[in-house]
């Protein structure tokens, strides 16, 4: 018999205190309101202890948490077409308890591939509520062996990764009982700027359904670290692991999708902005909107090819260094062309870096998570990777990738093989 994970009916766990009022809307900064991240994000905490009193000790985090943290427990609604807000209603997140009839270990610890179909590990809220209007929601899974799954959904219009990630540490913070959370939250959202909108170019982007496949693979420490240390022979400079590993998939991607030498291939992430906004937010600490930008580089085939991996590493590393002018630029209204406007095709590589963002120094009582995974990896319009930390106590960077198809699979693992 496969796993089975018994849930109870969702519930709404409103703020613990009185919140500001319902009349009150709050607007969304020109960044969360980019078409980029009108997406919801799904993940998974994995915990080897909690117990059966887990589900009543996270919702007292949450309650407790949405009083400084008032508009998550509000609503997104669009009074105005085409421009969310958040309606500070107080109703509060949906929350769901649910018990699986396995140990952790009898579903190898939620390892790829799954054993228990994602939708039971995720809060959904009653069928007759709109789940787009929702800005987070979480489900606590209690295994039979004491370890718990937190499962967690949240709007990417109201919080970046890292956004998120100071939210969950308060729950915890306040789950665990302390007086307030370390981090003053503050929205500020109308303090970033609103620039002109950049008229699109062209045809508007089509989207081809790409059929790709999913595989993980393990890059080392030590692999990292040679690759970090030649950098610093060659250059005199730092390199950072989000270099090194996108370094090596780049490379080794274009490598086995084997397009034409003068072909472009793209490589596609969002860069942190928070050290950029210093005197334009109030506190750039406690901020948990988005401050992302995205950065692209575009090579031919043949030059990503004939590059070696410390020559990628000052690409990448020049490209982050030109996203201040770019993000400043922006801000002030001189940016001549639309930073989102990045082909969709199969030349384009996009990467998601969760290794640092924080939900791995989630502690709602029990310690730190033992695996961090999202589950969003079922997108088949862009090859994309998303970079994790591997359940411990292994060290290096655990790879989720869905950048290829069938056809060049084996030699784009066999490549990054050599590397890890």
């Amino acid at each position: 018999m496969s796993p089975a994970v018994t849930k109870a009916p969702p519930t709404l766990v409103p703020p613990a205190s009185p919140t500001p009022a319902s009349t009150l809307l709050l607007p969304l900064s020109s960044i969360d309101r980019t078409a980029a991240v009108r997406v919801s994000v799904d993940f998974i905490q994995v915990f080897s202890s909690g117990g059966a009193g887990a589900p009543a000790a996270i919702r007292e985090g949450f309650a407790r948490a949405l009083v400084p943290y008032f508009p998550v427990a509000g609503r997104i609604v669009e009074s105005v077409p085409g421009v969310p807000e958040v309606e500070c209603s107080g109703e509060g997140i949906w929350f769901v308890e649910a018990e699986a009839d396995c140990t952790l270990d009898d579903v190898n610890q939620l390892e790829r591939p799954l054993m228990i179909p994602k939708e039971e590990l995720l809060p959904r809220p009653p069928p007759e509520v709109k789940l787009e209007d929702a800005i987070l929601m979480a489900q606590v899974t209690v295994f039979k062996c004491g370890g718990i799954a937190v499962g967690i959904c949240f709007s990417h219009l109201v919080f970046d990764g890292q956004g998120a990630a100071q939210f969950l540490k308060a729950v915890g913070e306040m789950a665990r009982g302390l007086p307030e959370p370390s981090v003053t939250p503050i929205w500020s959202r109308d303090a970033i700027p609103d620039p002109p909108k950049i008229p699109r170019s062209g045809p508007p982007p089509s989207f081809t359904a790409f059929n790709f496949v999913t595989s993980v693979i393990e890059i080392s420490s030590e692999s990292i670290n040679r690759t970090k240390n030649d950098f610093g022979a060659a250059t005199g400079n730092k390199c950072s692991t989000f270099d090194v590993v996108t370094a090596m998939l780049y490379k080794c991607r274009a490598k086995a999708i084997n397009l034409p030498p003068n072909a472009e291939v793209r490589l596609g992430f969002a860069a942190s902005t928070r050290h950029l906004l210093h005197g334009v937010l109030p506190s750039v600490e406690g901020y948990y909107g988005n401050c992302v930008y995205p950065v692209g580089i575009t090579r031919t085939s043949e030059e990503i090819d004939s590059a070696s991996i410390v020559e990628i590493v000052a690409m990448i590393r020049d490209a982050k260094e030109a996203l201040s002018t770019r993000f400043v630029d922006w801000m002030n209204g001189g940016a001549k062309d639309s930073h989102y406007n990045v082909p969709l095709d199969y030349g384009t590589l996009t990467v998601s870096d969760w290794s640092r963002v924080g939900f791995n120094e989630v502690d709602y009582g029990w310690g730190e998570p033992s695996y961090v995974f999202t589950l969003n990896d079922d997108v088949n319009i862009v090859a994309s990777a998303i970079y994790l930390k591997p359940p411990a106590p292994k060290q290096g960077i655990r790879l989720m990738l869905r950048c290829v198809e069938e056809e060049h699979s084996a030699v784009f693992c066999e490549e990054l093989l050599k590397l890890s």
